[in-house]
């Protein structure tokens, strides 16, 4: 919400934003994803880094932009959901493509890898080496906080060790980005709502003359 009778209310932060913080390892993610499993120059290897590359950048662009234009925020949150959803595609594609199994989010590797709570790209990759090698589980203490436990378990509770780095990156790069493009939803219909309810920068700048005049 605005701050009463502020022309410009306090916008950007959205290096906070959980939307943001997503999009971006998804970013890191497939840069890396696509040196390793795309042909460098072949044309998907450059759309998939732009798309995403996109859906960062104007996710930053909006939330600077909002202090002065909601429509503008808008405006670049929805190109950011547009660019993550085109690349949201190109994994399903990748994966389709070559028989690899798309998971749904409650399988096994997943639910392990959503209670890492990755934040870096180096945490994926270790993940990724563990479900490879089979050798670890993750458990949850106390306080739901995913903990990862060096002990060995049942083969039929292990099933990613015969699975390709490759399905497992592309699976967990799309559970990033489903994540993202639920909270950019969020965003969207909350900006939305704003807009309707409170104007943009004309509507304040009337507000705030107004208020001026009246207390002369």
């Amino acid at each position: 919400m605005n701050e009463p009778g502020k022309l410009i209310p306090l916008h950007g932060g959205y290096r906070k934003w959980k939307s943001f913080q997503m999009a971006q390892l998804a970013y890191d993610v497939t840069v890396r994803f696509c040196d390793c499993y795309i042909e460098k120059r072949s044309r998907t290897h450059d759309q998939m880094v732009q798309a995403v590359r996109s859906g960062v950048q104007n996710i930053a662009e909006g939330s600077q932009a909002s202090g002065t234009s909601k429509k503008t925020e808008l405006k670049l949150t929805k190109v950011a959901r547009a660019s993550l959803e085109e690349l949201r595609l190109d994994y399903e594609d990748y994966l389709r493509q070559r028989g690899l199994a798309q998971w749904p989010p409650e399988h096994p590797a997943l639910m392990r890898f959503k209670a890492r709570r990755c934040a870096t790209l180096e945490q994926v990759r270790t993940w990724v080496e563990e479900e490879r090698r089979g050798l670890t589980r993750t458990n949850t203490d106390t306080q739901g906080r995913g903990r990862v436990a060096k002990e060995s378990v049942p083969v039929s509770e292990r099933p990613c060790s015969s699975v390709t780095s490759a399905q497992l990156v592309a699976n967990a790069a799309l559970s990033l980005l489903n994540l993202a493009c639920h909270l950019l939803d969020k965003q969207i219909a909350a900006r939305g709502k704003a807009f309707v309810e409170e104007g943009g920068f004309t509507e304040r700048l009337y507000r705030v003359r107004a208020e001026r005049r009246m207390h002369g």
